[in-house]
């Protein structure tokens, strides 16, 4: 079994069955070691080369990885606000990509940041947005924690005055 293509190819089966046939996958017999931990995963949907969708959790919210691929799977392709739901008819255009995130450490200066290596995490109270590193129009730390604020409902917040973490994430496409 191949782990490197194991998450995007459960997170393909878990969209199409739920698109399909209305119905959730049940977990795979067999789960690569690596995969049997719990972690915070997100889904994105990229279709000819635009995001379609996006979705995940920074804290894991299941019994492990691949029930947190499955449940963003088919949310990031019926529930991003930010689109309409996925159409079976897309199905085949969808490229899709997997990301497992580290646990999170919180940061002290912007110095220790790097939008190609790291994602933000920005908060204030209950207020909170996450960014994932090496998105594409994304090259400079401020660019990173200034959409994180945003996405958290926090824009024209000083930065001094948010919690900032940050994480790596190892991506599956």
């Amino acid at each position: 079994m191949n782990s490197e293509n194991f998450l995007p190819n459960l997170a393909r089966k878990a969209i199409e069955e739920y698109l399909i046939n209305r119905k959730i996958i049940s977990f795979p017999e067999q789960i690569p070691k690596e995969f049997q931990k719990k972690a915070g995963a997100f889904v994105s949907l990229h279709k000819k080369g635009r995001l379609r969708g996006c979705i995940g959790t920074y804290l894991p919210a299941q019994e492990n990885l691949t029930g947190e691929v499955i449940e963003n799977a088919i949310s990031s392709s019926t529930r991003d606000p930010r689109f309409p739901p996925v159409e079976k008819e897309e199905l085949k255009d969808l490229e899709i990509s997997v990301d497992v995130l580290s646990s999170s450490q919180a940061i002290s200066s912007k110095k220790e940041l790097d939008p190609k290596k790291y994602g933000v995490i920005v908060s204030k109270g209950w207020q909170r947005g996450l960014l994932l590193p090496d998105l594409e129009g994304v090259d400079t730390v401020e660019q990173q924690l200034e959409i994180a604020a945003q996405k958290a409902g926090l824009a024209g917040i000083p930065i001094e005055e948010l919690e900032i973490h940050r994480f790596t994430v190892t991506r599956y496409k």
